[in-house]
Formats: structure tokens, C-alpha cells, sequence
């Protein structure tokens, strides 16, 4: 029977693609730069690239901090300090948050059926601002951020270890809920836990890792929870 629901935070129920383009483009504007859609575009690839490496863990999460701002400016030839930058950008980041389309809602529906944890790769100080603006903490049991843990998903040692802080804890009666393949899926998989992948319509899978189930709408979510 399913007891336990593992979810994801960012671009699973907290929409940290807008949170981005906000924080960055006012970190951007208190260093004097003129933040252009394109300039805001490229900053969420890189940043993106650079979290790719985390999780294969070849960047620390520091490196990943700055790397990205580095690589950013290098690109616009941009003379800003990219320790100054990250450090204007966690704070924006970490104030206020979005909700993905029926999240809130979601969870004040399965909190009254599920035990639900959050997983989460993001920096400490940050998503706990962002936890706490959104109330999420009203509807789960625990959350695990990487930074705390001491590894990141999708290693399996970053799951045992967070299953080890979950009372009678049965993988068999868990699910991992998350966007990213590489992280949340693979993860999952690692853990030996079954796996629901979160995407937008149409977005195709081009990693060879397999999710147990799909969904496009998270309102498709409680009717899938239970059939497991």
C-alpha cells in the first residue's frame, strides 16, 4: 500500500523557473546591467549545464555558485564579480515563492491521505526561505535538502540517507515525484523506489532512463496515487 510520497521541490511544486528570471534579473539590475530576455535565457542554460555536473559530481556546490555567473559574464564580456552577483542572487531567490499550477491545492489534498516528504538539490538558506514563504511545511512530514544531507540525487547514498530519517520506512511503499530525470527519476531508481516523472506535454525523453509512470498535469496525480 502506498504511505509515502517523495517529492521534488523545484519545477515540481514550486516553480523555480520564474523564481530564477525574477531573482536574476533584479540581481542583475543592482550590479547596473541591463538584464535582456536573452541574457536571461542563457543564464538558465548555464546554470542548468552547471547543476548537470553537480549531480555527476563533478562540481561542488560552491563551484556551481560561482561557475555560473563566471561563465555568464565571460560570454557577455561583462566586468562584475561573480562572488558579488551569487551572493545578490541567493538572496532575491530565497525571498517569496511560485506555485506550479495545482500544487498548492495538491497538497492540501494528499496531506490528509500520504505522508509527504520533500527532496530537494537546491541551497539550504535559500529553499527554506521559500519553504517557509509557501507554507509547504503545513503539508509534509519532513525535508531533506542535499546541502544538509551531505550528497546530492541522484546518488544512492543521498536516499538512504534521508530513508534512514523516515519512521518504518518501506520502499515498497514509496514513490519518487519529480521533474528531472537525471536527479528525481535516476534517483529513485537508484533507491530502489518507483518513480512518477512530472513534464510539460510533449517534452520527449532522450536520456534512456525509464520512469515507472508519466504525467503532464499534476492534477493527473491523485488518481494515479491510486492505482499504486
Amino acid at each position: 500500500m502506498l504511505r509515502k510520497l517523495l517529492f521534488d521541490l523545484d519545477n515540481t511544486l514550486l516553480d523555480f523557473d520564474k523564481a530564477e528570471r525574477l531573482a536574476l534579473t533584479k540581481a542583475l539590475s543592482a550590479l547596473s546591467l541591463e538584464p535582456t530576455d536573452y541574457m536571461l535565457d542563457r543564464y538558465n542554460k548555464i546554470n542548468l549545464a552547471q547543476w548537470k555536473l553537480l549531480e555527476k559530481g563533478e562540481l561542488d556546490r560552491e563551484a556551481v555558485k560561482k561557475r555560473r555567473f563566471l561563465l555568464l559574464f565571460e560570454e557577455f564580456g561583462i566586468d562584475r564579480e561573480a562572488e558579488e552577483a551569487a551572493r545578490l542572487y541567493e538572496g532575491f531567490l530565497g525571498e517569496g515563492h511560485y506555485f506550479m499550477d495545482y500544487a498548492e491545492e495538491l497538497l492540501q489534498k494528499l496531506s490528509g491521505e500520504y505522508q509527504i516528504y520533500i527532496m530537494t538539490n537546491g541551497t539550504a538558506h535559500v529553499q527554506k526561505g521559500r519553504i517557509a514563504s509557501a507554507g509547504i511545511r503545513d503539508y509534509v512530514e519532513d525535508v531533506f535538502i542535499s546541502e544538509e544531507i551531505g550528497v546530492n540525487k541522484p546518488s544512492k547514498e543521498y536516499f538512504d540517507r534521508c530513508f534512514e530519517r523516515i519512521p518504518d520506512f518501506d520502499r515498497n511503499e514509496a514513490v519518487v515525484i519529480g521533474d528531472s530525470l537525471t536527479s528525481d527519476i535516476l534517483g529513485g531508481i537508484n533507491a530502489g523506489v518507483r518513480t512518477i516523472w512530472f513534464h510539460k506535454e510533449g517534452e520527449e525523453n532522450g536520456t534512456g532512463i525509464i520512469p515507472d509512470y508519466e504525467i503532464t498535469d499534476l492534477r493527473e496525480l491523485p488518481d494515479l496515487l491510486k492505482k499504486l
